[in-house]
């Protein structure tokens, strides 16, 4: 029998995948490599050490839950599979942790005795407002993985790396011109879409506020005053970044710190 790896991004997740009839084990993925300090080599303790740091500062967590919940279980990409699967979303929070998960697989497996596939959906067939895998059940999250399951290639891996790289280097400039440059995206279909919201992120308009600083203020003095009315809000018209209530809090907190709302 194969060894199957499920690699699910977050929680919401796995509640419908545990109750799929998908053979393998799972490993639930719960860091947000789209907020936060960043360093080349994922593998490395420093790395690790730094995302502990600033999860349990800014997210409010401690370090053995970020340990047990978080780094432990990185220990399963260490097991031999025959097959990973890695279930990871369009918007920018899943594509920059599907870089990452990708960098980790290619440090820690064997690419050529393992296949690995990608399931990526931007939609689902009759969910015109869809905005994620966690809203999906189980027979939902198997039709994806019968329907547009896609085995990643070498060049997937290379392109990643490359993408990966110029992520958290922070160089807005190569980004770009990497991003206009590349004319062919494999089955990484998502990841252009999803940095480019990246980049309108680390720019700064006349005001001094990046993109995501904007629209949440635009929404605020637009009448909406109540987080949740925010959140909605964005969640609506935003859905590229992915971001949850808690990332959503950070910026809303910078924009409190400029005293451009009240808290």
């Amino acid at each position: 029998m194969a060894s199957i790896l499920h690699i699910l991004n977050g929680d919401s997740t796995a509640l419908s995948f545990n109750e799929t009839g998908l053979e393998g084990q799972t490993l639930i993925w719960r860091e947000v490599l789209s907020q936060g300090p960043l360093i080349e080599d994922i593998s490395s303790s420093d790395f690790w050490n730094a995302r502990s740091e600033w999860i349990c500062k800014g997210l409010n967590e401690t370090p053995e839950h970020y340990q047990e919940h978080v780094v432990n279980q990185l220990e399963k990409l260490s097991e031999p599979y025959d097959e990973i699967n890695l279930w990871f979303e369009f918007d920018l929070h899943c594509q920059c942790n599907l870089l990452g998960v990708m960098m980790m697989i290619a440090k820690r497996t064997d690419l050529s005795e393992q296949a690995i596939y990608l399931i990526c959906p931007d939609n689902f067939p009759g969910k015109p407002i869809f905005r994620g895998m966690g809203e999906l059940n189980d027979e939902e999250l198997e039709y994806l993985y019968d329907n547009i399951r896609t085995r990643l290639s070498d060049f997937d891996f290379v392109l990643a790396s490359e993408a990966w790289s110029l992520y958290v280097n922070g160089d807005d400039k190569k980004l770009e011109k990497w991003l206009n440059e590349n004319t062919f995206w494999g089955n990484l279909t998502s990841l252009k879409p999803a940095l480019e919201a990246h980049l309108k992120r680390v720019r700064v308009n006349a005001d001094g506020l990046n993109y995501i600083e904007q629209r949440l203020l635009d929404i605020y003095n637009s009448g909406k005053k109540t987080r949740h009315e925010i959140y909605q809000e964005f969640w609506d018209t935003e859905k590229i970044y992915g971001m949850g209530d808690l990332e959503i809090d950070i910026y809303l907190q910078k924009l409190t710190d400029k005293h451009r709302i009240s808290p």
